[in-house]
């Protein structure tokens, strides 16, 4: 189901706590540039259970009680982190037919929610900035690509190659790699994979890469065949003792012709503010 332009866009927190001064950052830049966008902060964003933002219970509540209420059109992931896979279950359980009028968007951790929503069928789910982005230096261009995609579906704010003829997902290349083999992995037969990452050794995304072709390439009998695979930005890699000797877009070039898996060139989507939003499924522009 295509969901409808978002004016009320509730925002909880399934992983990471954020604050609330960087609550009222965000919502201060929606009063003044999308004056017609009122943003609803679940109190759960603010909450704190060790690592996560409040106990599974209460993040799984937190979603649910917004992805089934009627007065919404979008659900925005304030934070990724982690902590989306724990109250995966429960969530796709909880989610009654209100869900499947609306949007959901976030990226990072996030892609746990998003894949099991997109293989579930349940509302259009989108790879894009989330609330903390504001953090980052030149935030603001990512809260606005956010709030112009759900709010006006402003097609500019789309990654710029984005198949209209192939559906597509987007990723954190860990966040899916984790993903292969659960019951919530949205079948990505005929799809092109768009990953990025952040913040792992160049040698992991190499057995990440092994992972996931061993999973999503058509390996063994009964695998998922992909279309094509895109790479985003792979940002912050660890300095290793002993140099890698292959750069990230090497590492998939390679693993793609070993599977024969058509290697599509880069993606503009990353752990940045310059995030492109990517519609799971196939891309309508009409």
């Amino acid at each position: 189901m295509t969901a409808k332009l978002a004016k009320n866009i509730g925002i909880c927190a399934p992983s990471r706590a954020i604050t609330h001064d960087l609550a009222e950052q965000v919502r201060a830049f929606a009063a003044q540039n999308f004056a017609d966008v009122t943003l609803h902060f679940h109190e759960q964003c603010f909450a704190a259970h060790g690592h996560f933002a409040g106990s599974d219970a209460e993040r799984t509540a937190a979603f649910v009680a917004m992805a089934n209420d009627p007065a919404l059109d979008a659900v925005w992931f304030a934070r990724g982190g982690y902590g989306a896979a724990r109250m995966t279950d429960a969530v796709i359980q909880g989610l009654g037919p209100v869900a499947s009028a609306k949007s959901y968007m976030g990226y990072s951790d996030g892609g746990n929610l998003l894949g099991a929503l997109y293989a579930a069928g349940i509302g259009q789910v989108c790879h894009g900035p989330m609330v903390s982005d504001i953090s980052r230096s030149g935030g603001e261009a990512a809260i606005a690509r956010a709030l112009g995609w759900l709010s006006r579906a402003d097609t500019s704010l789309l990654e710029p190659d984005l198949s209209t003829a192939t559906p597509q997902v987007a990723l954190n290349l860990m966040t899916l790699g984790m993903m292969s083999g659960w019951e919530h992995c949205p079948d990505l037969t005929g799809h092109i994979v768009l990953i990025e990452e952040v913040g792992e050794h160049l040698y992991a995304i190499d057995r990440m890469m092994f992972h996931m072709m061993n999973n999503f390439a058509g390996v063994k009998a009964g695998d998922q065949h992909i279309a094509g695979v895109r790479l985003g930005r792979v940002s912050a890699v660890p300095p290793n003792d002993i140099d890698f000797a292959m750069t990230a877009e090497e590492i998939v070039s390679f693993w793609c012709a070993r599977h024969n898996i058509p290697y599509l060139g880069r993606a503009d989507i990353g752990h940045d503010v310059d995030n492109k939003i990517v519609p799971f499924g196939q891309l309508s522009l009409a």
